[in-house]
């Protein structure tokens, strides 16, 4: 199932394209001069910079380009440790890897985001970035990890890509870091299909974050001008066509958080009302969370393994490749001198917050993130009470 975005799918989206189609314009480069090149990857850039409080904006192809983009833009040597969360989706991982970058696994706590304490824990003398994973909406604790990386001399490049909208402590999320990563896949708080965005402050790291994808160039060339390029890049330029349909969601954001956040409010105000005991939810950092799922925590993994059984869900810990212990492609990883350094159980806190674990979906309907039960973007307040009934009325016999 897919994202909140597209239950707000409507004519926006599809005006939007349709000038696209009608242009003859599907790459993001055109002629100025001709009025039919409508300019849509140029003006999402423009619109979400400004939206998310930034000074500059690379749009790009997906969420795992975004990231790569900005560890190149950072200036990423092989073998440089990243320190990553065990629970993001495997991009997270991916990226490091790709660009010559060695993520290195950190526990989670109870918001499902990054643990501090832990990361500090792992920094080596080979540590050179933070990944923060705003997980599922819920921003991490950023006071912690920006004094973390200012002990250590750290670069943060802030995961965005589940998190787009959300903010902390007065401040979108993504301009906390040196950079901030965002996706528009089909499963996140707006989408294009797929896609992504890459967001910073600092007009260097925007010059070479551009470069990376586009060929080496500098940002908004008019041609292929030689002796401008200024690094080796690759192609990850978005369309004109992705860049339409995600301008017309662009514009529907801060309506689709509301949404999510009153929905989200009144289904975890209802269960509750339910007198359940033994269950608290997960850790909110800020108030101004994404709010596309509500997470329920049990004091045992035997109750919560139960009490998704009864949901005919399961525990988060069981909910594939969001988890580091079934990333088998992660898993199977060697390095060039034959190690696995990566391994099931080699973050045990991690497990067991994730095996107490349960998430109801609110705006993303995901078996992939263990969401299979709860509540739509679309559900009315009669609704809404009666999902938040039914959950205290199967989980009460399970834990009181």
């Amino acid at each position: 199932m897919p994202g909140p975005g597209t239950f707000f799918f409507g004519d926006e989206e599809r005006q939007e394209v349709m000038e696209v189609m009608q242009s003859g314009y599907l790459c993001r480069y055109g002629s100025d001069d001709d009025p039919n090149f409508k300019q849509k990857v140029y003006t999402l850039e423009r619109e979400f910079a400004r939206f998310t409080g930034a000074q500059y904006c690379v749009a790009v192809n997906s969420g795992t380009s975004a990231l790569m983009a900005a560890l190149v833009a950072l200036g990423i040597r092989p073998g440089d440790e990243v320190l990553v969360p065990g629970y993001t989706f495997i991009a997270s991982m991916s990226a490091v890897l790709a660009v010559g970058g060695v993520p290195v696994l950190t526990e989670i706590d109870e918001s499902l985001t990054m643990d501090a304490v832990d990361a500090e824990n792992k920094i080596s003398p080979r540590t050179r970035f933070i990944l923060p994973v705003h997980m599922l909406g819920n921003p991490c604790d950023m006071t912690r990890i920006m004094a973390l990386a200012k002990k250590y001399n750290l670069h943060v490049v802030e995961d965005c890509c589940q998190a787009l909208g959300g903010g902390y402590q007065g401040r979108k999320l993504g301009t906390i870091g040196a950079l901030g990563a965002f996706s528009l896949n089909i499963y996140k708080v707006i989408n294009a299909g797929d896609g992504g965005m890459l967001i910073t402050n600092d007009q260097t790291l925007y010059q070479r974050a551009f470069a990376f994808h586009d060929q080496g160039h500098l940002p908004l060339r008019k041609g292929v001008e030689i002796g401008n390029r200024t690094l080796i890049g690759l192609n990850m330029r978005m369309n004109e066509l992705t860049g339409a349909y995600a301008l017309g969601q662009l514009r529907k954001l801060e309506r689709i958080l509301n949404t999510l956040r009153a929905k989200k409010a009144l289904f975890k105000q209802a269960i509750q009302a339910g007198g359940l005991e033994g269950i608290t939810f997960r850790r909110i950092h800020d108030p101004e969370e994404c709010a596309t799922l509500l997470t329920v925590q049990f004091e045992t993994e035997e109750l919560a393994a139960q009490a998704a059984r009864a949901l005919n869900s399961k525990v988060v810990f069981n909910s594939g490749w969001h988890v580091y212990h079934n990333m088998e492609q992660l898993l199977e990883y060697r390095t060039a001198d034959g190690r696995q350094p990566y391994h099931k159980n080699m973050l045990p806190r991690t497990d067991s917050i994730l095996k107490r674990s349960i998430n109801l979906s609110v705006g993303v309907i995901d078996p992939g993130l263990g969401a299979d039960f709860g509540i739509t973007p679309l559900s009315t307040e009669a609704e809404i009470h009666q999902k938040a009934e039914e959950f205290v009325r199967i989980v009460k016999p399970i834990c009181g």
